[in-house]
């Protein structure tokens, strides 16, 4: 690997996966890993499903790539269903080719149709690499840190008048970026009143609520998205990582009033992968395959016992401070140590044993998010694998 610019936060330990089959990894040597990452978040039916690598085959070898002044119809089948699971059947969609991408699509939009200056969210939420969303400059962002609304006697009603939330200035603020419990990985839940009443407000000054689901999405929080366990129905919903199984689609559904207002203002985007064809039908097979195998049903009970199994597991083991988790995104926060984080020991060893989690960068958490398709019994050996790695035991 000599010649590949490696983002080294996280060090490239397996250097030689040729081979990936559901939430299986093997090496050259033939050795087997189970992922519990998914990739980066983002095999959410396990890798190399064989519907998806025949969907894959069939649509390239028709057309994979479109141009400016013609498309294929499976575009605007795949557009029907990614609005349809959105609960924004009237509106429109478009593909691109990252969470990133996306995300800086809807809010470029936003800006445009509101008109107004400011954009606003929770200041752990992480919604890109790049441009406005990567920086959240001050003359840009409004960001409030949540973290004394989780602990405040009040949170069942959530007043926003309140000394930490009447200094929000709504009146300028186009519109609310929410990421609905990722955290920047941390994966930590806002209350419940406190985002409905902060979506309200914004959209009661005519502002627009802007879902990031690029992590949370697509059936990883037990949901099809992370924005349904809060009530809510935003203006535009932004899909990555698992809406394309592993390839590099992404997708922003917006409702029939953005797509109106965006009708009568000056808005132009074009690139090279804009609504391709083979991004729409990997997408369109993703969304098929989750609902005739009802794997968010499944993702939702297997997540449910995983949580469960964890923090009895950490009732048992004081070394561990929180399980943080909803569905199939779960989080293991640990206590710090003088030494070296405990977490890193802890991903360590669990690579030794054959099992990928990832590692939160700087800080003791490891993140664990399989697979819809996961297997019970691999889900099984994890825990055993883990706790006899906390309670220092060797077998």
């Amino acid at each position: 690997m000599e010649h590949i610019l490696w983002y080294d936060a996280h060090k490239l330990i397996l250097k030689d996966i040729i081979k990936a089959e559901n939430c299986y990894l093997y090496d050259s040597q033939g050795q087997r890993y189970v992922d519990f990452e998914s990739g980066m978040w983002s095999t959410s039916i396990g890798h190399c499903h064989p519907r998806i690598v025949q969907a894959m085959k069939e649509q390239a070898g028709k057309i994979s790539h479109t141009g400016y002044c013609y498309s294929s119809p499976i575009v605007e089948e795949s557009a029907e269903e990614v609005l349809e699971i959105a609960g924004l059947a009237h509106g429109k969609c478009v593909f691109l080719s990252s969470g990133s991408e996306a995300v800086e699509f809807a809010l470029k939009i936003i800006k445009i149709i509101s008109g107004k200056p400011l954009l606003f969210a929770l200041s752990d939420s992480y919604f890109g690499a790049y441009g406005s969303a990567g920086e959240k400059r001050k003359d840009e962002w409004f960001c409030i840190d949540w973290k004394e609304c989780s602990t405040c006697s009040d949170s069942n009603e959530c007043d926003l008048t309140c000394s930490h939330l009447s200094q929000i200035p709504f009146d300028k603020i186009c519109g609310f970026a929410f990421e609905p419990g990722s955290s920047s990985g941390l994966v930590r839940f806002p209350p419940k009143q406190l985002v409905q009443n902060l979506a309200n407000e914004v959209k009661h000054r005519n502002g627009f609520l802007i879902a990031n689901e690029v992590t949370t999405g697509i059936g990883r929080t037990g949901e099809w998205y992370g924005f349904q366990h809060y009530g809510l129905q935003p203006d535009i919903i932004v899909m990555g990582k698992a809406i394309g199984n592993g390839y590099p689609v992404s997708a922003v559904a917006m409702s029939q009033d953005v797509v109106q207002r965006l009708t009568h203002n000056s808005f132009h985007y074009a690139q090279s992968h804009q609504n391709d064809p083979l991004g729409a039908a990997v997408a369109l097979e993703v969304i098929r395959v989750i609902q005739e195998e009802q794997l968010i049903e499944r993702g939702k009970k297997l997540g449910t016992h995983f949580i469960e199994e964890l923090i009895q597991i950490a009732r048992r083991n004081d070394t561990i401070k929180e399980v943080r988790g909803r569905g199939l995104m779960i989080a293991v926060e640990f206590r710090e140590t003088k030494d070296d984080l405990l977490a890193s020991h802890i991903f360590n060893e669990l690579l030794k044993r054959k099992f990928i989690v990832a590692k939160r960068p700087h800080l003791n958490v490891l993140r664990i998010d399989p697979s819809l398709t996961v297997q019970e019994e691999d889900i099984h050996n994890f825990l055993i694998n883990f706790e006899q790695i906390i309670a220092g035991r060797v077998h």
